[in-house]
Parts: structure tokens; C-alpha cells; sequence
């Protein structure tokens, strides 16, 4: 049995366990750069950063927004209204997540930690920032796999497939943008990328709740995938983008946006 026969023949929840296991090994091998003798360049991690951005982007619409009003043709609400309120709820609740969670974003130039006061370690406030990001990146590809699950014509497992590929390359320079400030924080190479891929552990848990409760409740799926679509927006224009312009390579940065764009859109059209 090939391995794509295998992964076909799985339950969508055990899928999408897979799938999001993929994305968080993809994380712990982008933290597991501390392991380099030399630092990447500020340059080049912002590129990269970029890049995860255009993939959220691309992700966020082909991936679905645009499955999300597809499946909402027909329904007592204008076409609309499904994928906007969903979308909306996604991005209030990771606001809410924000204000609330303490944690600090390793490319910003304060030293200020954003949520509610804590006594915390600032190692443990840069991982609470990327586990932030990578909470909508699991429920994305969960309710991907669900919507297959539930039988819808626009939604297909090479689609889901294809956004699981994509959403963890992403988290390759995720992975990286959080093990090496660790290890400026003088903690050890091996901590720094212990504590780097585990930022990624939130994907798994996030995704298999994505499937199941897209399953059990299939008419909340326009919802489901729009609102996993406005949290990882939020997370592209609140953290993402700023912090890969905030180190003066503004040009670098926005060809990793469009570049990674364009591979999640191809990633999405030929696959799904």
C-alpha cells in the first residue's frame, strides 16, 4: 500500500491529525536552524517571513473564503453573509486572544510584552507569540479535511492536501523566527529549538477539533472556514507583515509576500 493510499483510506479526523502533525514537524525543523553555526541573515528572515505571509494570503482565499461562499449558494442567507460573519468572528476572536494572551514578538523594537501583566520569562513570551500564529494555521486544515468529510462538491481532499502542504512550509521560517531569539536570550541551542517546535504543538490540537466539529455539525462549515480565513488574516496584517518590514528590508519582505502567495495559489488551483 503507497502512502497515498494509506493517508486516502484514514478517517478525516485521523487526516487531519496527520496533516497538522506535517505542519508542526514542518515548524520544528524551521527552529531547528539554531543548530547552525552561523545566524541567518536579518535579510533573509525577513524574506521568509514574507513568504509565510503570501501564503496565509493565498491560502486564506482559495483555500476558504472562496469554498466558503461556494457551499453558502442556495441557503436562506445572501451568499455573502455566511463567509463575512464567519470571517469577522475569526478576526474579533483572535483580537480577543491578543489582548488577553501574554506575549512578545521577537521582531518589534519593544521590550514590552503585549496582553495582560505577567511575571513570565520573555523566552516563554516570544513562544506564546508564534503558538498565537499557529493556532488558526491548525484549525485551517482541520476544517479542510472536514469539509471533505461532509461531502461538499467544492470542498476535495488534494484541496485540503494541497493547504496542509502549504500552511507548513509557512511554518518552516515560524519555526525559525522563534528559536533563534531564544537562543539570543542565552538559552541553549537545544532548549531554543525544544521550545521552538513546541509553539508548533497547538496545530494538531486545533485541527483535529477543526475536523470534528465540522462533521458533527456539517451547516456551521461556510462559518467554519471563513473564520479559520479571518484569524489567519488577522495574524498576517497584525504580526506577520509588520514584523518582517521591521528590520529594513521592506523590498525583501514584500517579494517574499508575492512569491508566497503565488506558491499557495499554485499549491491550491493544480492540486485542488
Amino acid at each position: 500500500m503507497s502512502p497515498i493510499e494509506w493517508f486516502t483510506g484514514l478517517h478525516p479526523i485521523l487526516q487531519a491529525l496527520v496533516a497538522t502533525c506535517f505542519t508542526w514537524g514542518m515548524t520544528a525543523l524551521g527552529a531547528a536552524g539554531v543548530f547552525l553555526a552561523k545566524e541567518p541573515k536579518r535579510q533573509t528572515l525577513d524574506t521568509m517571513l514574507g513568504f509565510a505571509a503570501g501564503v496565509m494570503i493565498a491560502a486564506s482565499f482559495w483555500s476558504l473564503l472562496a469554498p466558503a461562499i461556494e457551499m453558502s449558494e442556495g441557503g436562506p442567507l445572501p451568499v455573502w453573509m455566511p463567509a463575512a460573519i464567519g470571517f469577522l468572528l475569526g478576526a474579533v476572536l483572535l483580537r480577543g486572544i491578543d489582548m488577553i494572551l501574554p506575549h512578545l514578538h521577537p521582531g518589534k523594537a519593544t521590550n514590552k510584552p503585549e496582553g495582560v501583566k505577567t511575571s513570565w520569562q520573555r523566552s516563554v513570551l516570544l513562544v506564546m507569540a508564534i503558538t498565537l500564529h499557529n493556532i488558526p494555521e491548525g484549525l485551517a486544515v482541520g476544517v479542510a479535511f472536514g469539509a471533505v468529510a461532509a461531502g461538499l462538491p467544492s470542498a476535495t481532499l488534494a484541496g485540503a492536501i494541497a493547504l496542509g502542504i502549504g500552511i507548513g512550509i509557512q511554518n518552516f521560517p515560524e519555526g525559525l523566527a522563534v528559536s533563534m531569539p531564544l537562543r539570543r536570550e542565552k538559552l541553549s541551542r537545544r532548549k531554543a529549538f525544544w521550545y521552538g517546535q513546541l509553539s508548533g504543538i497547538v496545530e494538531p490540537i486545533a485541527g483535529v477539533a477543526g475536523a470534528a466539529l465540522v462533521i458533527i455539525a456539517t451547516p456551521i462549515l461556510p462559518y467554519a472556514l471563513a473564520f479559520a480565513a479571518g484569524a489567519m488574516i488577522f495574524v498576517v496584517a497584525e504580526e506577520l507583515i509588520p514584523e518582517s518590514q521591521s528590520g529594513g528590508h521592506s523590498h525583501a519582505a514584500t517579494a517574499g509576500v508575492i512569491i508566497g502567495f503565488v506558491v499557495m495559489m499554485t499549491l491550491d488551483v493544480a492540486l485542488g
